[in-house]
């Protein structure tokens, strides 16, 4: 990526640091303060400030992993290697070639380091869990309200279309194992990021989408698993 894109990108990261998710406040009082204290950590995580909080929800610094690593986390994590991408750079460039005024939610929402994507046979984004709006502690809840007992889940984040499937393949890069697919022969089309710095957040995440998978007995589901480790490391070293 070109210096000069990167820091024009970046001009916009630091209106987007809040990595809360924009949502009403939960009825819920401890629902609220558990989202809260999420976001702290991933802060936290991304500038390598030590923080309890951090330990607690089982995170790890962020740091460049080659693809050994990531092969050895992703057997670890129940992936196989032939599904196993890492989130292209170029992701940064989409995502502010947006109206960053307009869709400035939305984009918060698609920079988070854990999220699950469902995507229909048309390419529309039908399904959309991201760790913000999960809550939970020391681990995120990612069934709550049992939200994950139907196929796709029921809502949790608000769906949105500046990412469509198409598009969004495009910003993935596969690994020397990853095998092609044609996203036409499948109904669905489910995109898991998770890095090894989330820690058994992402082990958990991935747990779940592939329990939900299994529900879809009549439909042709493709999982794949992008990894964001090297993607923010770049965040973290250009807010340095």
């Amino acid at each position: 990526m070109r210096a000069d894109s990167l820091a024009f990108q970046n001009r916009h990261i630091a209106n987007l640091q809040n990595v809360t998710c924009n949502r009403k406040r939960p009825d819920n009082e401890k629902t609220f303060i558990n989202i809260y204290i999420f976001s702290l950590t991933f802060i936290f995580g991304l500038t390598s400030c030590t923080s309890v909080f951090t330990r607690l929800y089982g995170m790890k610094k962020t740091k460049t992993v080659g693809e050994k690593t990531i092969a050895r986390y992703s057997k670890k994590y129940n992936i196989q290697t032939s599904d196993s991408y890492e989130r292209d750079t170029a992701y940064f460039s989409y995502l502010f070639s947006l109206d960053t005024a307009k869709y400035k939610s939305q984009i918060k929402n698609h920079y988070q380091p854990l999220q699950a994507l469902y995507y229909d046979n048309l390419g529309y984004l039908k399904s959309f869990q991201v760790n913000c709006y999960a809550g939970g502690f020391p681990n995120l809840k990612w069934d709550r309200n049992e939200i994950m007992t139907t196929f796709p889940p029921r809502q949790q984040a608000p769906i949105d279309s500046i990412l469509p499937l198409d598009n969004h393949l495009k910003l993935l890069r596969p690994l020397s194992q990853t095998a092609k697919f044609s996203a036409d022969n499948y109904d669905y089309i489910i995109i898991v990021y998770w890095s090894r710095f989330m820690g058994r957040q992402s082990k958990r995440l991935i747990h779940f989408v592939q329990d939900n998978s299994k529900l879809a007995s009549d439909k042709k589901v493709k999982i794949i698993y992008a990894n964001t480790d090297n993607f923010f490391v770049v965040v973290d070293s250009d807010k340095k």
